[in-house]
């Protein structure tokens, strides 16, 4: 994706079958670009992006989802830092979203029956 030039782009927002917004898929290829220099720069991304989580797993204990938030101090900071690198659509809101879709965060509530394995496997985590 990194490589993909304006006439990739241009052919990109006639499919249908995708969003077909000039801005996001631009910001696509540039967001690849920086990942590509984060992974070369730190040996891979999960390196670098585990530092806003101080490289293990936040074990959060909510009762409810009305609870969860949508954004974090540790999100803000990954979003601010991530910006500062040249990426967009990266808000804070959208950092939290993927750190709990990559564990970065256990936000299942503690009735959940993926709770327990997920704080488990954060327990033995190492990175």
């Amino acid at each position: 994706m990194a490589a993909f030039d304006e006439a990739k782009i241009e052919s990109m927002l006639q499919d249908a079958g995708i969003v077909r917004h000039r801005g996001k898929l631009e910001a696509s290829v540039k967001n690849a670009k920086v990942f590509l220099k984060l992974q070369e720069e730190h040996g891979s991304f999960a390196k670098y992006i585990w530092q806003f989580v101080d490289y293990k797993p936040v074990q959060n204990s909510w009762k409810d989802m009305s609870e969860v938030p949508g954004s974090t101090p540790e999100s803000v900071a990954m979003s601010k830092a991530l910006k500062k690198l040249g990426m967009n659509f990266v808000g804070p809101t959208i950092c939290y979203a993927f750190m709990q879709a990559t564990g970065m965060v256990n936000d299942h509530e503690v009735s959940c029956i993926r709770y327990q394995p997920c704080q488990q496997l954060a327990e033995s985590f190492a990175l």
